[in-house]
């Protein structure tokens, strides 16, 4: 038996009574995703209709809550007039449903929230106090006004959530950002972890971020993989595997303007401080907490600073010191250049090298433990990770 069909026949003795009666109808309605607002019409002390919001489900714009129940009322009476009865309505009637309730000669209309927007028992306009119309309808608002309220703006305040989460989903592209191709990361060698993307981090400003997670989240120990300015999360495929066999937790980002992130056009988009605070909201956003850094190249003028700035989450940091290398392997190569199809999908590269160019290399003094790799070569890294395994075990 529907919630509907154990509201009729009840007895009802009050407005607050009857304005309950229409809000369990309209927790209904927003259980469909409906806006939540109900109605019932009581005569001679009896429930004999009831109805909620149902405009989206029936495909219908006129399936208020109250055109429901006036039309379910009409057929129980076996009579469109409604002599006798009072409607109880969770929300102030629209234009449409208050013409629907003067034409049934409702004699008595109860609600509970007033409608800012298209109230039409005072708030916009107010038909029932028209004395030009042949029918006057005595109205009575405000009953259970704050828990009619409540459900409403409960209702839009989820909604809004999900459609704010399902605009995050998508990740839309900003105009002043390129986004290479899903199609050039279709085959990719060692590389078969899912992406994950942000966009919602505030230093982003909708840029979409993208970056592997791998491990349990409760790891005794994560790993913070940072590539330098001719890689991106792909020059890791050999270290995660390691990793990830000792337990640990692997959080591997392409900086924006590298692998699968959104590329700002201009070079004066990028800077080390932007880089760094988007680094900074992610490792906050994530909570990641024992931290191994690990940066190679240029990236560790943007990584290496966060020792600094978040001490307690970090534990140690992996320097790998990177000869320039080009793998033998042709698939490697262009594993590598896929997200730079043109060289407009490399401003952030260019801006790196400004950078290096500018600046001496950055030295953070920090406590935590440190080892450095020299002459680091991607395709050795499982032997590497492993060591850095047992190195950091002590600290």
């Amino acid at each position: 038996m529907t919630l509907r069909e154990t509201v009729i026949g009840q007895a009802c003795t009050s407005d607050e009574q009857g304005i309950r009666l229409a809000l369990e109808l309209a927790g209904l309605a927003a259980q469909d995703g409906e806006v939540p607002v109900g109605a019932v019409l009581v005569k001679e002390g009896v429930v004999i209709a009831a109805g909620r919001n149902a405009p989206i489900a029936q495909h219908d714009p006129t399936a208020h809550a109250e055109i429901a129940t006036l039309r379910s009322a009409a057929q129980a009476l076996g009579n469109y007039r409604l002599d006798g009865c009072t409607l109880y309505v969770t929300l102030e009637p629209c234009p449409m449903c208050a013409g629907a309730m003067l034409h049934a000669r409702v004699p008595r209309v109860v609600f509970g929230a007033t409608d800012e927007k298209t109230g039409a028992a005072g708030s916009v306009v107010n038909l029932f106090a028209e004395p030009r119309l042949n029918h006057q309808t005595d109205i009575q608002g405000g009953v259970l006004a704050e828990e009619c309220g409540a459900a409403l703006s409960d209702f839009f305040r989820e909604r809004r959530k999900q459609q704010r989460s399902a605009a995050l989903a998508a990740h839309p592209l900003r105009e002043d950002a390129l986004r290479t191709p899903d199609k050039a990361f279709a085959v990719l060698a060692d590389y078969p972890w899912p992406a994950h993307y942000v966009s919602d981090l505030p230093a982003l400003a909708g840029l979409r971020l993208h970056y592997l997670d791998e491990g349990p989240q409760n790891a005794p120990r994560t790993w913070l993989l940072l590539h330098d300015a001719s890689q991106w999360s792909y020059a890791y495929r050999h270290m995660i595997p390691a990793l990830l066999a000792n337990g640990d937790r692997v959080i591997a980002p392409d900086l924006v303007g590298f692998g699968k992130s959104d590329k700002p056009k201009k070079e004066g988009a990028h800077s080390p401080q932007w880089h760094q605070q988007i680094l900074r909201e992610l490792v906050e956003r994530l909570d990641l907490r024992n931290v191994v850094l690990v940066v190679q190249g240029q990236g560790g003028s943007i990584g290496l600073p966060l020792l600094r700035d978040a001490p307690d989450r970090f534990v140690g940091a992996l320097v790998l010191n990177v000869d320039e290398h080009q793998p033998s392997n042709p698939a490697e190569r262009a594993a590598l250049e896929a997200p730079f199809p043109d060289k407009g999908h490399r401003a952030a590269q260019r801006a790196f090298a400004r950078w290096m160019l500018e600046n001496p290399p950055v030295e953070v003094d920090t406590t935590v433990a440190r080892l450095s790799i020299d002459h680091f070569i991607p395709e050795h890294g499982a032997d590497v990770a492993k060591h850095a395994v047992e190195y950091f075990a002590h600290f």
